[in-house]
């Protein structure tokens, strides 16, 4: 049988590429999953001490000394301590700047009306950002959620092996990536800088304003003041964890069918008069300067507004 030599090259080659590309993915991945898993650490390394380390923590989640919250605007407080970014003022302030005012140009140079610069600026300038926040932190209450049964396993086995409580609560800091890693390390930090564990685990719980770690918050309160086994607490909350989560993904997949009709039914319109907008500018450009067209225009902006708020508590559920 005689073999084409031609495709031994290919074969060899496509080999060749494969395994380049399983080697860049995986060096990609180990590469990522260490700056997660070191973020907290990088701040040991540039401070001296547990105290200096505690308060540039708190510093960078927007926390004050004592590590609460600020007493203005306490909606725009709890939302960056719980998005997790990084508090830079300045630095947003400046970003909100660049992109109001970009925003805001573009639109009014291809409108060709100068009056839509005010206002395109403001939603960019004010609502990205909080947009932005509240996205991070959506995705940062899923991830904890997701790592908390993990996060007390690991303080379960730690206890088991005869480990302090806070000895467990600093191996999680040590070797869950984040968003947990850095909560529970910035509790093992707030334990060494001087702070009961109860004290410690309220803040965290402040901080994350997930219901899990409430409840895991309750359960450290609970046994410090009436006593028993926290070992056994903590398995019990690690199943109740658990099984909360199997219950959100369920009501997820069941609420599915009416959040793609609810994003469908919302986006039709606006992508129709886009479409429209390019193909045939003066479709809509002839007639909107009539009152009969524009109070037309509210009424169903309004009407669609209404039907979203309807939809979205359709398939609003909590546990």
């Amino acid at each position: 049988m005689k073999v084409d030599a031609n495709l031994i090259f290919l074969v060899m080659v496509f080999a060749a590429v494969f395994a380049a590309a399983q080697a860049a993915i995986g060096l990609f991945t180990v590469a990522t999953q260490k700056r997660k898993l070191n973020a907290r650490l990088k701040v040991a390394q540039r401070v001296d001490g547990v105290a200096a380390m505690v308060m540039e923590l708190r510093k960078q989640r927007g926390l004050n000394a004592e590590g609460k919250r600020g007493e203005r605007l306490k909606w725009l407080s709890a939302l960056i301590v719980a998005s997790g970014v990084p508090y830079e003022p300045k630095k947003w302030a400046l970003m909100s700047a660049v992109a109001a005012v970009a925003a805001g140009g573009c639109l009014a140079v291809l409108g060709k009306n100068l009056l839509l610069f005010p206002p395109v600026a403001l939603i960019v300038g004010l609502g990205g950002p909080i947009m932005f926040l509240k996205m991070k932190a959506g995705a940062r209450a899923k991830a904890l959620g997701f790592q908390l049964p993990q996060a007390l396993e690991i303080i379960v086995r730690s206890l088991e092996a005869g480990h302090p409580v806070p000895t467990a609560i600093s191996l999680v800091g040590r070797e869950m990536p984040d968003p947990i890693g850095s909560e529970f390390g910035m509790a093992a930090d707030e334990i060494s800088y001087g702070a009961t564990l109860q004290e410690a685990i309220e803040r965290m719980s402040e901080r994350c304003q997930h219901a899990d770690v409430d409840l895991f918050a309750a359960t450290v309160r609970l046994q410090e003041r009436a006593g028993g086994n926290l070992t056994g607490l903590l398995k019990l909350n690690a199943h109740t964890v658990r099984e909360r989560h199997k219950m959100r993904l369920k009501i997820k997949a069941a609420s599915s069918e009416g959040r793609a009709s609810a994003m469908i039914l919302t986006s039709a319109p606006f992508i129709a008069i886009g479409f429209i907008m390019v193909t045939s500018p003066s479709f809509y450009g002839d007639v909107i300067h009539e009152r009969f067209v524009q109070i037309g225009i509210a009424i169903l902006a309004t009407w669609m507004f209404i039907g979203n708020l309807v939809m979205r508590r359709m398939i609003d559920m909590r546990l």
